[in-house]
């Protein structure tokens, strides 16, 4: 009888892929969640900033009111 080779390819696959389980590596860990926000307060220069926009706010307004009576 003469061996066909592929049966003997056939019977190498079949007795080996199952091996190449055995040496792989195992899964990595799942990815970690991304940090919180920090939790800054907004209240730290918000008055401030509110009293120097109304101060500029009247500043530009007034600018505008004298050139606009000089003409």
């Amino acid at each position: 009888m003469k061996i066909v080779p592929n049966r003997i390819v056939i019977i190498l696959a079949v007795v080996f892929l199952p091996v190449i389980n055995v040496f792989a590596g195992p899964d990595p860990p799942p990815p970690s969640s991304p940090p919180e926000p920090p939790g800054l307060p907004l209240d730290g220069g918000l008055m401030l900033l509110l009293l120097f926009a109304l101060l500029l706010g009247f500043y530009k307004i007034s600018r505008y009111n004298t050139k606009k009576a000089s003409r």
